[in-house]
Order: structure tokens, then C-alpha cells, then sequence
């Protein structure tokens, strides 16, 4: 005999019906947040694809004007917002060929500003994805508690005893739980696997931004002028490699 979802949610009381909206309620957020991040991961991803070789090729050519309106063009791209704002800073004094070391560690302190607010961008929405997969099933759960009290309750006070006169009760319950199930498990695998994509994004931004250090580096005379930032970096390895961005 199959199960009616349309027939329980008419027997169901008020309180079970109202732990069904919230669950649908919190489906439908965590449901919005992820094609959000979805989509804004991957134009992001896109975009830094197109914008690292051309901004790299760039520096290269010592074109800092044209790598600035480059970063600026690619408004969706989470290493152009990075390194654009640092660039724009010490922009006049790559011109005037007067960068000193204080003006490398200011630049990769503006790196570094920017990075954690972009870190922090690309983390927004995670939050409710964590918060609903590790509370829906506890709220179905309430609903189901509730729901078998309800049904034992009705059996006591109709006198009758047996599974048959509190199946129906017991179904009802328990199908609050399902929901919450069916609400929790999308919730948590997208959780983890935005996290892994904004750890891969923060890896790209550390690996260009420290290319765009190391290139600040090549205009100050004296191993002195190397910073903390790019001390950890190893710039042989960085060039005898394939950049993993730009594939």
C-alpha cells in the first residue's frame, strides 16, 4: 500500500505542518544560495582564466597602464579586484622608477587587505549552507517527536491499542524527518564542495600575487628588499612549471 504525501499533509496537525514550511522555507534559502555561489564562483573562475596570462604578459612588458585597465575590465574576477587595488597604489611610483622597499611592503600589505576581503566575499552564503544542513534534521526530528507524543496521546484517549491504531500518527511523524533529511543532505555536500572551490580560488590569488610581488622586487637592488610574502615563494619553481591558472 503506497504512501500519499498529499493525504499525510492533510491529516497532519497544525505543528507538523508548520515543521514542513520552515523545512521548505530553509530549502528554498539554501536552494538560492547555492546556484548563487554556483554562478558567481564560476564567472569567476572564467574570468581569471582569460585574466592572468594577459596580465602577466603585462608586467612583462612593463605596461603598467594597460594591466591596470586590464584588472579593472574584469569586474567578476577575484585576482583582478586583488591585484588591481594594489597596483593602482604604486602605480606612480613603478613610473617614476622609485620603489623602495617600504613601497614593496605596502603593496603587499594592500595585496593581503584585499585578499582577506575577497576570501571573505567568496565565503558569503557558506554560513547558511552549514547552518541548514546541521539544523534541518533536528527540526524534522522535532516534528517527529512531537508527532508520536500526538499519536500515543490519541491512542490513550480512544482506549484502543495496537500499531493499526497508531500507524497513521506514526507515519505522519516520521515523515517530517524525511523532509528534514531531504533538506540537510544537498545542503552539506554543496557546503563542502563551495569550500574547496574558494580554497583553489585563494591559492590562485597567493600564487599571482606573489609573482606580482616578486615583479615589484625586480625593480629594488639587494636580496634585502625581499619580503616576508615572497621570502616562502620560490620564483625557480614558479617558472620552471606550468602555471596550474592559466591551464
Amino acid at each position: 500500500m503506497g504512501v500519499s504525501l498529499i493525504d499525510l499533509w492533510h491529516t497532519m496537525g497544525y505543528f507538523a505542518k508548520g515543521i514542513v514550511a520552515v523545512l521548505f522555507i530553509m530549502s528554498l534559502w539554501s536552494l538560492t544560495i547555492m546556484v548563487q555561489k554556483w554562478w558567481a564562483l564560476r564567472a569567476a573562475r572564467r574570468e581569471t582564466v582569460k585574466f592572468t596570462p594577459e596580465f602577466s604578459q603585462f608586467l612583462e612588458e612593463d605596461n603598467i597602464t594597460e594591466a591596470i585597465k586590464l584588472a579593472e575590465g574584469y569586474k567578476k574576477s577575484h585576482v583582478a579586484r586583488v591585484l588591481g587595488g594594489a597596483l593602482g597604489e604604486v602605480k606612480p611610483l613603478i613610473q617614476d622608477g622609485s620603489v623602495t622597499v617600504a613601497d614593496i611592503n605596502s603593496a603587499e600589505r594592500a595585496v593581503e587587505r584585499n585578499m582577506l576581503l575577497e576570501v571573505t566575499e567568496l565565503k558569503r552564503g557558506s554560513g547558511v549552507l552549514a547552518t541548514v544542513g546541521s539544523t534541518a534534521p533536528f527540526v524534522g526530528l522535532l516534528g517527529t517527536t512531537m508527532g508520536i507524543v500526538n499519536a500515543f496521546t490519541a491512542m490513550a484517549a480512544t482506549g484502543s491499542g495496537g500499531l493499526a491504531s497508531i500507524g497513521s500518527g506514526i507515519a505522519e511523524a516520521l515523515i517530517t524527518t524525511a523532509f528534514g533529511l531531504i533538506v540537510a543532505i544537498p545542503a552539506v555536500w554543496m557546503y563542502n564542495y563551495f569550500q574547496t572551490k574558494v580554497d583553489n580560488l585563494s591559492a590562485e590569488m597567493t600564487y599571482v600575487s606573489k609573482e606580482f610581488i616578486d615583479y615589484l622586487i625586480k625593480g629594488v637592488s639587494g636580496e634585502f628588499g625581499r619580503s616576508r610574502f615572497t621570502r616562502e615563494f620560490n620564483p625557480q619553481t614558479a617558472g620552471g612549471s606550468n602555471n596550474p591558472i592559466s591551464k
